[in-house]
């Protein structure tokens, strides 16, 4: 109970309240007109200049009720508190305007649009009034409780619309912190991958341009040939977060594309097996198996000393797919490196889909990288 007291006194203002826009100005000017039709039709009325006056000061306070929200509803309900006290004083039978009942807008308001402070000491301020006003027209207990009733009405209604708008604000802020998850995710596996193999075959270009110069024209178009993907893979993730009904761009790749990763005419060489029944698999599965084998050899590529073999194998077992992708480099003398941004990728990629990700040296030397993934994706 503490805790909540302490949250409630530090909730900030919403911050998706509108400015002053022409519904307002329509209703105080609804407001207004009622207030001088009615002090003009009710003769009966005590005090009716003066009644009229104060109820015109409302007029202000329905402008201000979500840009200040408290300073609303004291003007209004403090103009409602001294309407009872004249009537206290001066021993009248009714003081006030039907059109009164705007205070009720503004407590609304109060409870919608205030921080937490502001809505503790305007309710206390609210319930003080409406004390008053009853001992001032001594009020039955029916009037009593019909007024409670009505009053915790509008704050119960503030209430609900303030927290179910506070809910869909976190869900969009969940959706967009998703969205910006995958974004990343898929822009350190395409670009991090083809920018890995073009600085690898210009290290290759640096050699052979020396001693082989007639492969230097194969290896620059090796490297134009990355470049050429990359730029397709960046403008299809572009066109995509540009037009919302984009359905012209690339595929996801999948397992069906890994073969493409070989390369038999360069150091290290890649080789790609793939064994069993790997036709039916989920669409997500599919795409998560070629972005952490792609992932896995981007790393080996920049991150494997000496190594001349990287092999990536998928091979269907049962319900799970296994991927396995290793490599005969050296490992780097020193402690092991934090994970990376690539490694987190790859676990939460895994994760997700409800299977597992272990990524570490293997007993033979050089590094190995297992993911184990179900055929059917979890909803």
């Amino acid at each position: 109970m503490v805790t909540v007291r302490r949250s409630t006194w530090h909730e900030p203002r919403p911050a998706d309240a509108p400015p002053i826009g022409r519904l307002d100005w329509l209703l105080a000017g609804v407001f207004a007109a009622a207030a001088l039709v009615e002090g003009i039709v009710r003769p009966e009325l005590a005090w009716r200049p003066l009644v009229t006056v104060l109820a015109l000061a409302l007029m202000p306070a329905l402008l201000w009720r979500r840009e200040r929200p408290l300073t609303a509803a004291l003007v209004g309900w403090g103009v409602a508190g001294l309407l009872s006290v004249l009537q206290l004083t001066a021993h009248a039978e009714d003081l006030g305007l039907y059109s009164m009942m705007a205070v009720l807008i503004l407590l609304y308001s109060l409870v919608r649009w205030g921080s937490g402070r502001e809505v503790v000491w305007g309710t206390a301020f609210v319930t003080a009034v409406v004390a008053l006003a009853m001992y001032a027209s001594s009020a039955g207990w029916a009037d009593i409780f019909g007024g409670s009733v009505l009053l915790l009405l509008f704050v119960a209604l503030a209430a609900v619309f303030r927290y179910r708008a506070d809910l869909w604000h976190r869900q969009q802020r969940e959706i967009r912190n998703e969205e910006r998850v995958a974004l990343a995710r898929e822009l350190h596996d395409t670009v991090a991958h083809h920018v890995s193999a073009i600085a690898v075959q210009a290290q290759a270009g640096g050699v052979v341009a020396g001693t082989q110069p007639e492969r230097a024209a194969e290896v620059l178009a090796a490297i134009e040939s990355e470049a050429s993907r990359t730029l397709a893979e960046m403008r299809s993730m572009v066109r995509v977060l540009r037009e919302e009904d984009a359905v012209a761009y690339s595929p996801q790749r999948g397992v069906a594309d890994l073969p493409a990763l070989a390369r038999a005419d360069a150091t290290p060489t890649v080789e790609v097996s793939l064994d069993g029944s790997l036709t039916r698999l989920a669409r997500p599965v599919d795409t998560a198996l070629y972005r952490l084998a792609q992932e896995s050899l981007t790393n080996a590529l920049r991150h494997a000393r000496s190594a001349t073999r990287v092999g990536i194998e998928v091979r269907r077992e049962g319900d799970a797919v296994r991927l396995r992708v290793s490599d005969d480099g050296q490992a780097e003398p020193g402690p092991a490196p934090d994970p990376g941004f690539g490694l987190l990728g790859m676990a939460e990629r895994a994760q997700l889909l409800g299977g597992s990700l272990s990524a570490g040296p293997g007993p033979q030397g050089g590094w190995v990288v297992e993911a184990v993934l179900p055929v059917e994706a979890l909803a």
